[in-house]
């Protein structure tokens, strides 16, 4: 197994999303490369602490290969917009790719690369080591599974598309 950490909006959505996807096997959100230790929810959303909103990503890389998770994040983001993805705004919110094995960043990178060419605007998602990740409490895991008409940015066909998409 492998596990990177993505930062995609509010996670959520992005949980629930990658969650979907063939090959993973677990998923936790929580609090990506800030600033302080074991922050809570209220001290992230002051937009202070330096922390991205991100999720946990478990996987299997015989059946979902990092290139094709990679792929499907970004299917997820808006990738050109700062610190902002649908209606939610801050520091939190921005995109990211935070990896553990160094030799990750060159897929990272090659997908990155293929995904810009298809923008006139810089991508506005970091690519970084994992410097620190805490969970969030159990009140934000499978927050839309507890929660099916809860608050979400992504639309719910792209629920299903992740569901098909790596089939």
């Amino acid at each position: 197994m492998k596990t990177i950490f993505l930062a995609a909006g509010c996670f959520w959505g992005a949980q629930h999303y990658l969650k979907q996807i063939h090959g993973v096997v677990e998923t936790e959100t929580g609090f990506a490369n800030g600033n302080t230790d074991n922050p809570t929810y209220k001290e992230v959303y002051t937009d202070r602490t330096g922390y991205a909103e991100a999720v946990r990503v478990v996987f299997d890389p015989v059946v979902l290969p990092l290139k094709r998770l990679v792929q499907l994040y970004f299917d997820c983001i808006e990738p050109t917009s700062v610190n902002q993805q649908g209606e939610d705004r801050g520091t939190r919110y921005r995109t990211g790719i935070y990896y553990i094995e160094p030799e990750d960043r060159l897929t990272i990178q090659e997908v990155y690369d293929d995904v810009q060419r298809g923008y006139s605007a810089p991508l506005a998602v970091e690519v970084e080591p994992i410097r620190n990740f805490f969970p969030a409490d159990e009140s934000h895991q499978d927050y839309l599974d507890k929660h099916p008409d809860g608050y979400c940015h992504l639309p719910q066909a792209l629920f299903e598309y992740a569901r098909r998409a790596n089939g």
